[in-house]
């Protein structure tokens, strides 16, 4: 969505703030993330993502991970082990708060058999219509639980770093669009946190990978002070994959 994380500090200036329409955003307060933003990351306290997380993950992907792991702490991070209380590929499954929503907001057009929507897209938009009141209401409250023990395993801890994908982009031809690649993306959106993805590197064919920061919800400034620090460091936002 932007070529800096400064530029994505400008775009979440323009876009935060509570919305009169959306009684969830109300008490939200408007924190600048600009002030802090080149304050580093000396004195934090970032967690790696357990190690039974890295099952599963290209290696390449893992390399890029563990350079930028260490690449912050050299920037005088202190990185530490945290103690999940969920294993993220369990939690992908965990779609009923987003399938319901989305067909609330969006069932009218994929209704429409004359909307151009993606075949995938209109065929996820549609499940939501059978998500009942109760499978909605247990997942709400798994969300509250899940996030109580998020929150207290994260006690002490400024940010939580994964890779963003398990693998680097593959060919189109190849995409199912059954198997969600959202792993450890996933349960930043159930448990309402916020998050920032930024490039950390590149497969040896010139495919980008890329670093996920993941700060408890309306944390933005830190994950963008993190993420700010780690691309003052590095140039891999400034590469270019090979075209052609």
């Amino acid at each position: 969505m932007a070529r800096s994380v400064e530029d994505a500090a400008l775009l979440y200036n323009v876009l935060q703030g509570p919305d009169p329409l959306d009684a969830t955003t109300r008490g939200i307060a408007v924190e600048d993330p600009l002030p802090a933003m080149h304050r580093g990351v000396r004195g934090l306290r970032l967690a790696r993502m357990p190690r039974s997380e890295r099952e599963g993950v290209a290696p390449d992907m893992l390399a890029a991970y563990d350079q930028s792991l260490d690449r912050l702490a050299s920037l005088g991070a202190e990185i530490v082990d945290i103690a999940l209380p969920f294993r993220c590929a369990d939690l992908v499954s965990v779609q009923a708060i987003t399938l319901a929503e989305s067909y609330l907001f969006n069932g009218h057009l994929a209704e429409d058999p004359t909307t151009l929507l993606d075949p995938a897209v209109r065929k996820r938009v549609l499940a939501g219509a059978k998500i009942s009141a109760n499978e909605y209401l247990k997942t709400k409250r798994l969300q509250q639980e899940l996030k109580q023990k998020l929150y207290a395993a994260m006690e002490g801890i400024d940010a939580l770093l994964t890779p963003t994908t398990e693998v680097a982009a593959i060919p189109v031809a190849e995409v199912d669009q059954d198997v969600v690649p959202s792993r450890f993306t996933r349960f930043g959106n159930l448990l309402e946190l916020c998050a920032l993805s930024l490039p950390s590197g590149f497969t040896a064919s010139g495919l980008p990978l890329s670093l996920q920061i993941v700060c408890r919800g309306y944390d933005e400034a830190t994950a963008l002070r993190i993420g700010q620090a780690y691309q003052q460091a590095t140039d891999w936002h400034l590469r270019l994959p090979p075209v052609g």
